[in-house]
């Protein structure tokens, strides 16, 4: 098979591309993960996918093909999905520290991402230095959760083919469309359980707010920290919430305006050691936790209040 009729639709530049529909879009990325196309083709869809920008209707495609091919996880409570593929350059990354706090609340919490990135600090490295779960199945995932652990599974224990994708990105130098469908992955039966999802562009936000929207998600949708879904420590960001993709006002929080009159405490260093040293103070109560990890905390929780008790299996997940 090959995937050229699609890369002339969307590698026409970006003033003369043309979007696909989902199937177009789920046959495509369909074919890219069974390893169906040659890396020359990959590459050429890589290019023409960062140039052009990604629709609705191809990231709902390029989604359900990925989540078909992750591995299932179920859960009686629901649960909190943290997808982690940034890491940290300049402030540290909180993310194992939001996922430790909700664990300490009885949310199963869990994170899937990247084992290591060049010249960042990711999320593995710090659960590997605070001794918490890393999980290769989804026995694993349940036992750190039997356990009130947040657990990390690295992307190619989750889904292996999109994984593989993700490594493009150090052969071509570019990120592609799978780095942006790993942001939005949930491995969870339909509507049990809730993501955060993260952006960097303004612009990008307002493209997630109308995929949230149309595609009925459950999730807490704000501007990431260096690309983490995780509050900057230093400034409250907006935090929206949509259940089944609606929009809930009251449950969401505002973005923290003027000037700040107080800095949170945090590490001068970033590397994994530190930031791991940092997060066991806070989360034994020695040190304080940023109060914009807190509001969402409090935010996170009150979303998943709402969310109904699993009521299906991980294999009814539909398309």
């Amino acid at each position: 098979m090959s995937i050229a009729k699609y890369i002339k639709e969307i590698g026409r530049g970006k003033d003369g591309a043309r979007a696909l529909d989902r199937d177009q879009a789920y046959d495509l990325m369909t074919q890219v993960l069974d390893g169906e196309v040659t890396d020359l083709e990959i590459g050429a869809f890589a290019i023409a996918m960062r140039i052009k920008g990604e629709s609705l209707d191809e990231l709902d495609g390029f989604l359900a093909a990925t989540s078909e091919r992750c591995l299932p996880i179920a859960c009686e409570r629901p649960m909190l999905v943290l997808p982690s593929y940034n890491g940290a350059r300049k402030l540290p990354n909180l993310t194992p520290l939001l996922a430790q706090l909700l664990a300490q609340e009885g949310v199963p919490v869990l994170v899937h991402g990247m084992a290591k990135d060049p010249g960042r600090v990711t999320t593995a490295e710090i659960f590997h230095d605070l001794g918490l779960p890393v999980a290769q199945d989804a026995a694993g995932i349940e036992h750190a959760w039997r356990r009130r652990e947040p657990v990390f599974i690295r992307t190619e224990h989750l889904c292996p083919p999109l994984a593989r994708l993700l490594d493009a990105r150090w052969v071509i130098g570019l990120r592609n469309p799978g780095h942006t469908v790993a942001k939005l992955l949930d491995p969870c039966p339909p509507g049990t359980a809730l993501r955060v999802v993260n952006y960097t562009h303004p612009e990008y936000g307002r493209t997630l707010t109308d995929f949230l929207q149309r595609t009925r998600a459950n999730a807490l949708l704000m501007r990431g920290t260096e690309g983490e879904p995780v509050a900057d420590p230093r400034r409250t960001p907006k935090m929206e919430l949509f259940l089944d993709g609606v929009a809930q006002p009251a449950l969401s929080v505002a973005a923290r305006e003027g000037v700040l009159t107080e800095m949170p405490i945090l590490p001068r260093e970033c590397d994994a050691a530190t930031t791991a040293l940092y997060i066991q103070a806070v989360a034994s109560g020695e040190k304080p936790a940023p109060a914009a990890l807190l509001q969402q905390v409090e935010c996170l929780l009150q979303a998943l209040a709402r969310l109904p008790a699993a009521t299906s299996t991980p294999h009814e997940r539909t398309a």
